[in-house]
């Protein structure tokens, strides 16, 4: 299958040989503009002068707006939203509110990077309807190619908004023109451009699965915007015809600021406030002159295209007419300051939406940002806090995004903690550093391991080397080494169990657990029998998914061992072969006290859910979860391990949920409709496929798309008791827990152990080494017996019959803390 490269290449060829088929070409004839092939890079491109080269910075001679804009109209970063959706309204488009930077409704990326994103896969696939059409949004995106170009070049972003210009119709409704049109209108009349101040460029866009022509525009150097017009689909076949045609125009905010008021770099149109609250903590001064002479030439260092960085530094240096040395004296301490502004935004939004900087998938590039801010901080010794320049954007913001001063609270915490690791690594890398240069020379691939595993990164190493007389290059790409990494998600808690049959023809199985989740008798009709397994035409077991087990019962008076999705088809695997046949009517029930079980820890995780994201911040979200007959878990994102009075209120809260009976609501919604009223937090655990959603709603509590068995009431959970909690990774969190008949069967075997183990500990201290001996041999007759929670209790106990014995001595004049000091040893011996 061709990469997005390459199906670009081949369409922008397949384009340029036909122009009126895929550009609005009439439009632009009427403007009174002209096709011309840039004498450069041979793109070709619509301009109403006659000149050889594109409008591209690097073919017409960098930016040349700085202080000299050609736009009439000078509009502020805040104002340019409001002007852009306000010009689209008068024109039939419908302005609505970004979505979360954390594409949880995907299963194929962490992150938005574009407004298309989301409406992809189902609105571009015309399977599911847009929240209004056309529409316009202002949509917040996070990229990690490009964070080492962050502050230099005065133009690149690791977070921005996207402002979109979007459409989803039938061919017969398609219009390509009027679209192309409106974008025009707005940069004559919104931005107020003159024809001749505009650049088209024909070209091509292909990404998350989708590709088109486009038509990129220029003005004096910079690109102010692409709109594409989505036609094709990429499938393992090759592409096809979408069924709707999608317009899908991309404007950044930052950059049309920026171009607009003319200022020296884009960091001071975006977030002036923030970066004049830098120049006084900081001290840092700008050079005015230097920076008039340095920024037309500034897209020169860009990492992506510098073949090699320091010859591109000369070449800036040469053409500025000032020493390398004094430029890079002048430029790197205020690229540092606006990359720490820059990157303090991308996190409180990133954060506020609830993702949490880690080790592992899309949290890693959030820590990578993050500590490159910290040690930009650390190396120019600044006295810059990034929980305060969090609360300076939020306030700037506020008009725009007022939900990002809700969380902001949260956010200061989650930075405070981050920092404190970071420092903490520091420590560790003298040490680390010390000993790998005693071996020798350190490669640049070793530089990104060290990041990669212990979180040293390069400057830190850099530092620490210099201190030993040591000179150590970092690679001019470093970071965006790194985030390519980590751009692949992985996938926790799956439990979806995978059989391959063989089912073709077969319908898809009518699923009628979701409607009671007491009915646990039914008859069906038995479709199909492939060796022990049977299709029903409707059933009531529930297979195997959303990390819940199976349900059990009998076909007939003969056992179901297993119940399993395949696709859309549920199978029922028999314990022998079934001895009805293919058209037979059965009478089929379901393990009763299994399945309440089964129910009531699903209720109860999604309880346990609400209550943290109630009690620990936005960010706590479900990263993974599992319910079996025994007990349940549920994994939440947070950013550090739970203490134990946080776990007894989480524990006090789920139960006061229980005791207030709260209805809990099953339906299904339209996918659209779900998202505009609950938001994207319904997707708890992953993406959930479909035009249609089942939502489970505790009412005031939690609201989430679930497929598994669930009770009526809050009330029918009985009592929640946390067994216990455990850090399983960076920023994932697991708590453990029962409910119902499982929560008083662990509660009573819990109490046994305690008053057996207080029991020994009340005996005089020579008897303790021998009583305890035996307590021990009789719990270890227990775990091989397979008494569930006896054995996750002291399946591990390591005391020894002295400590015991000196507890004991300890103890023994306050018998009143005995069963405390017990359970304390239990819940030692359960970690």
């Amino acid at each position: 299958m061709q990469d997005d490269k390459q199906l670009k290449s081949e369409l922008r060829k397949k384009a340029s040989e036909n122009p009126e088929k895929y550009y609005a070409v009439n439009v632009l004839r009427e403007e009174g503009f002209a096709r011309g092939k840039c004498s450069k890079c041979g793109k070709h491109f619509w301009s109403t002068k006659e000149t050889a080269t594109c409008g591209d910075p690097a073919c017409s001679g960098g930016f040349r707006f700085i202080g000299k804009s050609p736009a009439k109209n000078k509009i502020g970063y805040i104002d340019l939203w409001k002007g852009f959706s306000g010009h689209f309204k008068k024109l039939g488009y419908e302005p609505i509110k970004r979505y979360p930077v954390a594409a949880r409704w995907r299963d194929d990326t962490d992150f938005v990077q574009a407004s298309i994103y989301d409406f992809q896969p189902y609105v571009v696939s015309g399977e599911v309807e847009p929240p209004a059409n056309p529409l316009v949004v202002p949509q917040f995106c996070l990229r990690f190619n490009d964070i080492d170009n962050v502050g230099i070049t005065g133009a690149h972003y690791t977070g921005f908004v996207m402002i979109g210009q979007h459409a989803f119709m039938p061919p017969g409704k398609w219009k390509q023109e009027d679209y192309f049109k409106d974008i025009h209108s707005w940069l004559k009349k919104g931005i107020g451009l003159p024809n001749d101040e505009i650049v088209f460029h024909e070209d091509a866009w292909a990404g998350g699965g989708n590709f088109g022509p486009c038509m990129e525009f220029f003005s004096r150097g910079l690109e102010l915007g692409n709109q594409v017009y989505m036609q094709y689909e990429v499938t393992p076949a090759g592409y096809k015809d979408l069924n709707i045609k999608v317009l899908d125009m991309g404007m950044g905010q930052e950059r049309n600021a920026w171009f607009t008021t003319g200022e020296s770099t884009s960091y001071e149109a975006v977030m002036p406030s923030v970066c004049e609250y830098l120049y006084r903590k900081t001290g840092v001064e700008k050079d005015s002159e230097i920076i008039e002479k340095f920024l037309p030439y500034s897209s020169y260092l860009n990492i992506d295209e510098a073949e090699d960085i320091e010859e591109a530094w000369k070449s800036v240096a040469k053409r500025t007419g000032i020493n390398v040395e004094e430029l890079k004296g002048k430029i790197l301490p205020l690229a540092a300051l606006y990359s720490v502004a820059e990157h303090s935004r991308s996190l409180l939004v990133a954060l506020s939406d609830g993702v949490l900087p880690s080790n592992v998938a899309g949290g890693y590039n959030l820590r990578v940002i993050l500590r490159r801010a910290l040690s930009l901080i650390d190396k120019y010794k600044w006295e810059v806090s990034m929980g305060e320049l969090a609360e300076k954007h939020a306030e700037f913001l506020k008009e725009q995004f007022p939900e990002l001063s809700e969380n902001l609270e949260d956010v200061k915490d989650i930075l405070e903690v981050e920092k404190k690791k970071y420092h903490e690594t520091r420590k560790r890398a003298s040490h680390t550093v010390q000993g790998l240069l005693t071996k020798g020379s350190v490669t640049d691939e070793k530089l990104v391991e060290l990041y990669d595993s212990q979180g040293i990164s390069p400057e830190m190493f850099a530092e620490e080397a210099e201190k030993l007389g040591k000179k150590i290059k970092i690679p001019d790409d470093f970071y965006k080494t790194v985030a390519e990494r980590h751009e692949k998600k992985e996938q926790r808690a799956a439990t979806e169990k995978k059989e391959k049959l063989e089912l073709k023809g077969v319908p898809e199985t009518k699923a009628l657990f979701f409607d009671d989740y007491k009915k646990t008798e039914f008859i069906g009709k038995v479709l199909k029998i492939i060796a022990n397994n049977v299709l029903l035409e409707n059933t009531y077991f529930y297979p195997t998914s959303g990390g819940q087990e199976n349900d059990l019962g009998t076909i007939n008076g003969e056992k179901v061992v297993n119940v399993f999705k395949q696709g859309s088809i549920i199978m029922h695997a028999m314990e022998t072969a079934p001895k009805f046949k293919e058209g037979d009517e059965v009478k089929c029930i379901i393990d009763r006290e299994r399945r309440l079980q089964l129910s009531q820890h699903h209720t109860s995780t999604h309880i346990v859910n609400g209550v943290c994201r109630r009690m620990l911040g936005n960010h706590a979200m479900q990263a993974g979860a599992a319910k079996y007959p025994e007990k349940a878990r549920i994994d939440i994102t947070h950013y550090e391990s739970l203490t134990d009075p946080q776990l007894k209120e989480i524990e006090d809260e789920s139960n006061k949920i229980i005791k207030q009976n709260l209805n809990v609501k099953k339906y299904f919604m339209p996918r659209t409709l779900a998202e505009q009223k609950f938001g994207f937090s319904i997707y708890q655990g992953g993406a959930v496929p479909g035009k249609s959603l089942r939502i489970v709603e505790i009412e005031g509590l939690d609201v989430e798309c679930c497929g598994g068995t669930h009770l009526d009431r809050t009330s029918e959970a009985g009592q929640i008791k946390i067994i216990k909690t455990s850090k399983i990774q960076d920023g994932i969190i697991r708590i453990e827990f029962t409910a119902g008949k499982a929560a008083k069967k662990e509660e009573t075997g819990k109490q046994a152990i305690v008053q057996e183990l207080a029991a020994v500990l009340s005996c005089e201290p020579e008897q303790v080494p021998g009583r305890a001996e035996e307590l021990f041999e009789k719990w270890k007759q227990k775990v091989k017996k397979g008494k569930e929670i006896e054995a996750k209790l002291i399946s591990t106990a390591k005391f020894d019959g002295d400590v015991l014995a000196k507890t004991a001595e300890i103890f023994r004049t306050q018998p009143e803390h005995l069963v405390k000091t017990a359970k304390r040893f239990i819940e030692e011996l359960a970690e």
